[in-house]
C-alpha cells in the first residue's frame, strides 16, 4: 500500500513537470526598458522594419508607462508606415491620438496617417507603369487630405505644415480631375443631373485646381439638355470671363451604326464621342489638322480591315511617302 502511494505520488509530479520536459512555454527573458528602445533604434536605423515592429511592440507590452512608452508608440506608426502596413500604421496612428491627445508631437502622428494614405493611393504599379491614378478610387486620397487637413487647421506652425500643404495641393487637383472623369461618364450615360451635380461640385469646393473650366463646361451642356438655361447661361459666363482662351466643344456620344456592330467593327463607320470640356484653341487646331490628314490619308482597305492588318492596305502609304517626298 504504501508502495502505491508513493508511485502515484510520483506520477503526479511527472505530469505536473511535464511541460517543461517537453519544450512548453518559454519565459522571455527581461529586458532592461532602455536596451529594448536602444534595439528598436538600431533596427530602425539599419532599415529593419520588421524587427524594429517586434522590439517596439515588446518594448510597448513590457513597459507600457516607462519613459520609452510614447516615443515608443510614435515610432511604431513609423515602423508600419515604412513596411507598407498601411492599415496597421493608420490604427496605431489615431491610437496615440485617442491616448495622448495633448502630447507635443502629436502634429507628427497626423502627418505620419496622412503620408501613410497618401503613399497608399500611389499604388506600386502607378510607380512604374503610365496608369492614370485620376480614374482609380479616391478613398486613401480622401483619407490623406483629412489627415492633412486637420494638421494645417489646428496646428499650422507644424514643421510638417509646408509639406502637408503641398501634398493637399496634389490630392485637390487629383479628386478634382476624378470628380470630371465620373461627370464624363454620367454625360456618356446621358445623366444630366448626376454630371451637372459632378461639375457643380468640383466649382464650390475644389476651386484653384485645373479641372475647373472643366467643371464649368460640363455644367453648362448639362443644364442646356436639362433645359436650365439660365444656369446653363450662368455658367458659360463664368467660363468666359475667367477662362477667355478656352472654347467650349459640345458634347456627343461615341456613336455606331448597325453594320459596325454586326461585324465587330470590320466594316461601317463609327462617330467619335466629343468632350464636354474647354480647349486651348491651339490644341483644337492641331487636333483639327490631325483629323483632316488622318481621314484624307488613313483610310484601311476591307482585305486589311477582314485579316486583321494582315494583308491589304492600312492607308498609311500615301502619308508615307509625302514624308519621305519631304525630307527629300
Amino acid at each position: 500500500m504504501q508502495l502505491v502511494k508513493v508511485i502515484g505520488a510520483l506520477t503526479l509530479l511527472i505530469l505536473l513537470s511535464g511541460c517543461s520536459w517537453f519544450g512548453g512555454d518559454k519565459t522571455i527573458p527581461d529586458i532592461p526598458e532602455q536596451v529594448l528602445y536602444d534595439d528598436a533604434m538600431s533596427a530602425l536605423d539599419a532599415g529593419n522594419w520588421s524587427l524594429a515592429i517586434e522590439k517596439l511592440q515588446l518594448l510597448e507590452a513590457r513597459y507600457p508607462f516607462g519613459r520609452f512608452s510614447e516615443q515608443a508608440q510614435l515610432e511604431l506608426i513609423y515602423a508600419y508606415y515604412r513596411n507598407s502596413e498601411p492599415a496597421a500604421a493608420r490604427a496605431a496612428a489615431d491610437r496615440f491620438v485617442r491616448l495622448h491627445p495633448n502630447h507635443d508631437h502629436i502634429d507628427y502622428a497626423y502627418y505620419l496617417k496622412g503620408l501613410t494614405s497618401f503613399e497608399e493611393d500611389r499604388n506600386f504599379l502607378a510607380r512604374f507603369l503610365p496608369l492614370d491614378e485620376t480614374q482609380r478610387d479616391p478613398g486613401a486620397a480622401l483619407d490623406s487630405f483629412e489627415s492633412f487637413s486637420i494638421l494645417l487647421n489646428r496646428y499650422p506652425d507644424s514643421e510638417f505644415a509646408p509639406d502637408a500643404q503641398r501634398r493637399m495641393q496634389y490630392l485637390k487637383n487629383r479628386l478634382a480631375t476624378y470628380e470630371i472623369h465620373v461627370a464624363s461618364y454620367y454625360m456618356k450615360r446621358e445623366a444630366w443631373v448626376a454630371a451637372a451635380n459632378r461639375g457643380r461640385y468640383v466649382v464650390e469646393n475644389l476651386q484653384e485646381t485645373p479641372a475647373v473650366p472643366d467643371a464649368l463646361a460640363i455644367m453648362a451642356e448639362s443644364y442646356t439638355k436639362l433645359g436650365m438655361h439660365d444656369l446653363a447661361e450662368n455658367a458659360l459666363e463664368v467660363l468666359r470671363v475667367n477662362f477667355p482662351d478656352y472654347v467650349i466643344r459640345p458634347f456627343s456620344p461615341q456613336r455606331f451604326d448597325l453594320l459596325y456592330t454586326a461585324t465587330f467593327g470590320l466594316l461601317g463607320q463609327i462617330e467619335p464621342a466629343t468632350p464636354a470640356r474647354p480647349v486651348n484653341p491651339d490644341r483644337l487646331r492641331q487636333a483639327e489638322a490631325d483629323g483632316e490628314r488622318n481621314t484624307s490619308s488613313g483610310r484601311r482597305s476591307l482585305l486589311h480591315r477582314i485579316s486583321f492588318g494582315t494583308l491589304g492596305s492600312d492607308g498609311n502609304e500615301q502619308e508615307s511617302g509625302e514624308l519621305i517626298e519631304q525630307a527629300q
